[in-house]
This record gives structure tokens, sequence and C-alpha cells, in this order.
């Protein structure tokens, strides 16, 4: 009875743009354009009997998402190489320039009461302390694949599962999840090599969190959407305190890094000011 709906298509592109870049989140985008109810009732009918309306909705989202995220991965992994600096700044903005969208959409002022702003900066506390011990790990932040092993593709899997509902929940990116973590450059390395066993493990990991977290967070954004946002809103201010990379001490990456910052809020301020459909 229905159609594939092709605007799906770079709906799916942007979310998946998105989620490269530990800044914004696909779920975040998906609110901002006015399919995030859609796409959560989606996944949820896919173990329905609605489940090939479900998959006419997502099937080009999805399309849309590997597309971006395979033609993106070389370029992110061309300025992790050259343009460290520049490139966690451009993070940064997206960052902070998501918090306004966030503070409006859940009407903080009218909503919020102390056990709210409990809540977002326990999360908060919670962000920065994961920042501490990947800190401490710092080893990690490198790719892994010249020498991963078996319990790197088990963490990648269970990695993957985290990241799916970071996916799913306005205002945690995935990848964001994947970088504290210590695995997100290994990833982006094997989506620019196409190396299939890595790539395999962490779709694996997603699909099963997606399908099982999809539940949860449905259940909590329904029942408790003020708490909930308090938690998006607490991890994501925390996200920003360890993206920071430190101030360049060459001017001119000084510079660049303050232009890309400026243009990570531009883009995050702009995306939320899409028109619902």
């Amino acid at each position: 009875m229905g159609k594939l709906d092709y605007h799906n298509l770079w709906r799916g592109f942007i979310m998946g743009t998105t989620e490269v870049v530990p800044g914004v989140s696909s779920g975040t985008i998906a609110v901002v354009i006015g399919i995030y109810e859609q796409l959560i009732a989606s996944i949820n009918g896919l173990s329905t009997r609605k489940w090939k309306q479900s998959i006419l909705f997502l099937a080009p989202l999805v399309i849309g998402i590997f597309i971006a995220v395979f033609s993106i991965a070389n370029l992110i992994d061309f300025l992790f190489e050259h343009y460290t600096a520049q490139l966690f700044y451009l993070f940064l903005g997206l960052i902070l320039g998501v918090l306004p969208f966030l503070v409006k959409r859940v009407r903080v002022k009218q909503t919020f009461t102390s056990k709210h702003y409990a809540i977002l900066a326990l999360s908060f506390a919670i962000i920065i302390a994961f920042g501490l011990w990947q800190g401490v790990h710092s080893e990690e932040a490198e790719s892994l694949l010249p020498s991963i092993t078996t319990g790197d593709y088990v963490a990648i899997f269970f990695a993957g599962w985290v990241a799916s509902s970071a996916m799913l929940l306005p205002g945690i990116s995935g990848s964001f999840i994947l970088l504290i973590t210590g695995y997100y450059r290994t990833i982006i390395d094997a989506l620019s090599n196409l190396h299939f066993p890595v790539l395999i493990t962490l779709i694996a990991g997603i699909g099963v969190g997606v399908l099982i977290t999809s539940k949860i967070v449905h259940f909590f954004l329904q029942r408790f959407p003020v708490g909930t946002y308090a938690v998006v809103i607490g991890m994501v201010a925390g996200s920003g305190i360890i993206i920071f990379p430190g101030i360049p001490l060459d001017f001119a990456a000084a510079f660049t890094s303050i232009v890309a910052f400026f243009v990570g809020i531009i883009i995050a301020l702009l995306l939320g000011r899409v028109e619902h459909k």
C-alpha cells in the first residue's frame, strides 16, 4: 500500500554526515527535520505486522546514511592526519551550536525543576569522567587496524551497540561514543580502507543495539521527556569539554581553528532552523 519516501535519501545523507563527525547526533537531525517520531516508530515496527511499511520508510534513509558515511570517511581521515586541531575545533563548534536547539526544544526555563538540573549535572559529570578515562588510555586514539585483536573486535561490537543508543537519542553523537571509547580513528580508517571485518563487526553491534535500544529510548522519551532531555543536554555540554583540544601555539593554526569553530556553530544553527516537513 505504501511507497518509498525518496525524500529520505537526502535526509539520510544529512544524518549520515553528522554521524561521521563526533558532534551533532543523527537523532538530533531527525528531530530537526521532523522525522524522529516516525523513525523510532519504524524501527520498532520492524518486529510487528507493519514491517513492510517500516522498510519502505527506513530503506532510503539507510541508503542515504551509508552513502554519506562512505563518501566522507576519506575526508575525515585526511583532516585527522593534517588538520587535527582545526577538525576538533569544528567538532566543538558543532557540539556547542546544537545546545541552544536542545534547550529551546525542551523549554528549559518552563519545564526544568531542581531535579532536572541535578540530572543534567550528573550526566555532565559522567561524560567528563568518561573523557578523563579516555585521556588515560590516549594510545587507543590511534587506529588499531595494523594490530587489531580478537578483544578489539568484541569491544568494537559493543561500542557499536552503545553508539547506536546515542544515534537514536537526540543530542548524543554515536561517533562521539566511538571517540571516547578509543575506537573512532580505527572505524574511520576501516571505512577509508574498506576493512570489512571491522565494518561488519561494527554494523552487527549497531544493528542489534538499534533494535533493542529503540524501544528503551522510545519509552523514556514518551514517559520522561524532560528528564531525558536533561540527560542529553548534560552529556552534550560535557562532550564539549572533552573534545576541546587546547589552544594551538602556532598563529596560523590558532586562526584557522577559530574559523573552524565558528563554521561548526553556523552549521549546527542552520540545521536547527530547517523547517519540519
